[in-house]
């Protein structure tokens, strides 16, 4: 069963890019350090605004569609150009959540509601326009939404946090302004941990965006077209971003939509005009499997290890042969033992193996399609990658005259680690060599073998079956080919 996708977008007002550098934010750490964070531009055209901004990065489109022009949101197209959480609702019947204190974003105040129809919705206007009073009205809304993550299951929700902005406003971008980013960034916290005691978490895949929309002078306030003012950001972690990702190009406000339907798997409606897309990255290093995955030598496996198990006495049916797909030779030899009477699995069983195989794969092997590409791709973006193989060196060694040993930085065979696949050692061993965590590392494999050993060290995983079917599951894009594999 495919995991459920979920999504939770977190609007901080008025939070600037420079502050973040000094004031603590775990929990925006968190988020970042799992996927990105990038500044956004504001685009020219587009007021400094918080109506004008947060109308485009929650439809999806510039100011010139929505015509939110200023706070007072009057003459607004959001009918044609809705917020995702409307539109998701309405075309979809899929479960969104908002909670904002806000007014114009949740009530007809000032020509809104910006979010015209989500299926649920939280809002508690803040009783006086003074910086404590915003705080309030942030707990009370975080303390709503929480509740709300963790017991329902909205599909994609959005939470607004308002009191930073506020707190520029009247007091500057001082000491109360920087403690009221730690604040936000607290019950940032409580969100997050409310996805992680959802009852159905282990069976979810969630994506989280974390945006501001606008930055500050440092009075205090905004509208102008100063950098400090027109430098925002955005932060993203999901099951299809590695950790430390880069993005591949500038992130836009309107991108952060695209982003919400990329993560659960909406492709837009051309018809909705969106300008945005979903933000491209480019990982920090990439796990290639070699067998079925770069190269099609799984049948030169199969037809090895049938051929072994004659000559022992048992012919290999399909079932059969599927358990030995992605195994090493030691494994496989173990498991011919046991269906061979009177064979043990000694050394010249696994030797056979291996010289069977070895004999085969000299003879020539084909590579998977996409395969060169996305090898060349890999080495003009200059991205580290490095061979994972259950094959022994003498096979791999083999293999690398057709691939190109060059293209790799590090190359892993059996026998180099303690234990191979379905283990995670092999694919610790690779991230330690190139010095990166397993999380920033984007594993490409073809086996439920290879997968459970990727998954168990920690990486993100596309799967391109080639013999045995896979399923998807949180952190794991299934692909048909190589060439789908769009991350470059």
């Amino acid at each position: 069963m495919p995991p459920a996708r979920r999504v939770l977008v977190v609007g901080i007002d008025g939070v600037r890019l420079d502050t973040l550098a000094h004031v603590p934010t775990p929990h925006l750490d968190t988020v970042a350090d799992s996927g990105f964070l990038a500044p956004v531009t504001v685009a020219e055209s587009t007021p400094t605004m918080s109506g004008p901004c947060w109308a485009t990065i929650v439809t999806g489109v510039r100011v010139t569609k929505h015509a939110v022009w200023s706070n007072d949101f009057t003459g607004h197209r959001l009918g044609v150009f809705p917020d995702f959480t409307t539109r998701l609702a309405r075309q979809d019947g899929r479960r969104t959540y908002v909670a904002a204190a806000w007014e114009p974003l949740v009530t007809v105040a000032d020509g809104g509601p910006m979010f015209r129809r989500p299926t649920r919705l939280t809002h508690h206007a803040p009783a006086a326009d003074t910086p404590q009073a915003w705080e309030d009205a942030d707990e009370a809304t975080v303390r709503d939404a929480a509740a709300v993550l963790t017991h329902e299951d909205p599909e994609a929700s959005f939470v607004y946090l308002g009191a930073p902005d506020e707190t520029a406003h009247h007091l500057g971008c001082g000491p109360a302004y920087e403690e009221s980013i730690a604040a936000a960034d607290r019950r940032l916290g409580r969100l997050l941990t409310a996805l992680r005691t959802r009852p159905t978490c282990a069976d979810e895949a969630w994506t989280v965006l974390v945006v501001t929309d606008h930055g500050h002078r440092d009075e205090g306030g905004h509208g102008g077209a100063s950098q400090v003012e027109r430098t925002a950001w955005l932060a993203c972690a999901g099951p299809d971003i590695t950790a430390g990702a880069r993005p591949l190009r500038p992130v836009r406000h309107e991108d952060v939509a695209a982003q919400v339907y990329a993560a659960l798997d909406r492709t837009p409606d051309s018809h909705w005009t969106l300008d945005g897309t979903a933000v491209p990255t480019l990982p920090q290093a990439v796990l290639l499997d070699m067998d079925g995955t770069l190269v099609d030598t799984e049948p030169l496996w199969l037809d090895a290890a049938r051929e072994v198990a004659a000559a022992h006495g048992h012919a290999l049916t399909d079932e059969e042969g599927a358990g030995v797909l992605g195994r090493t030779c030691a494994d496989t030899a173990a498991y011919l033992a046991t269906l061979s009477p009177g064979t043990t699995a000694d050394e010249a069983l696994e030797s056979d193996l291996e010289d069977t195989f070895l004999a085969a794969v000299e003879k020539g092997v084909r590579l998977r399609p996409g395969a060169r590409d996305l090898l060349d791709r890999l080495a003009d973006g200059n991205i580290p990658a490095a061979l994972v193989s259950a094959s022994p060196r003498r096979v791999v060694d083999a293999v690398l005259k057709t691939l190109g040993a060059e293209v790799f930085r590090t190359t892993v065979a059996d026998g180099e680690t303690d234990r191979s696949k379905p283990h995670p050692d092999p694919y610790l061993e690779a991230a330690a060599r190139l010095r990166l965590p397993p999380g920033a590392c984007l594993v490409v494999e073809d086996s439920p073998t290879g997968i459970a050993a990727a998954e168990a060290a920690g990486c993100r995983v596309v799967a391109v079956p080639s013999a045995t079917p896979v399923d998807a599951a949180p952190g794991r894009r299934v692909l048909e080919s190589l060439a789908h594999l769009t991350i470059l």
